[in-house]
């Protein structure tokens, strides 16, 4: 397994990604019409933007195995005064889960964020329909730090709970084998 900082070659299969993995998890959260017909061109057009002009807090790595790429996480630095770090996207192919791809992934972007941002604590976002990520989140020491809502890019408004870690080493020192 390979982990390295993304660059602009990867948007396109951060952006498919991002699509299929949308479609996968989110039908109930995103429009029918959507999901068929404008998340591909939705999530190139954000990474286009985030890979050509990246905000300076903002850390995207990928992972690949044997060449192949097979995830990616987003993190974006201090975003908030309390919760500190965001990690904004953290996907993997369904096909490559289990294999310890997704902690890796949180894990180097705790490792950056204890770099560039130490005495701040690190916290996502999760769809309250997506019970899976939130037992991951949970097996990784991730604590349930109030709730949201998340304004779609077709117009919907979704509940979702922020989870968080109250310093980098919290998460960098959490399993490695979730």
């Amino acid at each position: 397994m390979e982990f390295r900082q993304a660059t602009v070659t990867d948007i396109s299969n951060i952006a498919k990604l991002h699509a299929r993995s949308w479609r996968e998890t989110y039908s109930d959260a995103l429009s029918a019409t959507f999901l068929q017909h404008e998340v591909e061109k939705n999530r190139e057009n954000t990474w286009i933007k985030r890979l050509t002009t990246p905000e300076p807090n903002q850390r995207v790595i990928v992972a690949e195995l044997d060449g192949v790429f097979c995830g990616f996480i987003c993190a974006f630095g201090g975003k908030h005064p309390t919760n500190g770090t965001i990690i904004d996207n953290l996907h993997v192919y369904s096909e490559y889960k289990g294999k310890g791809i997704g902690t890796k992934l949180l894990h180097l972007a705790a490792l950056w964020a204890k770099e560039n941002y130490p005495t701040h604590g690190i916290y996502l976002e999760v769809l309250k329909s997506n019970p899976n990520a939130i037992r991951f989140y949970e097996s990784l020491g991730g604590k349930r730090a109030g709730e949201a809502i998340w304004n779609t890019p077709c117009g919907n408004s979704v509940s979702e709970y922020v989870y968080r870690w109250d310093t980098p080493d919290t998460l960098t020192n959490a399993k490695q084998t979730a």
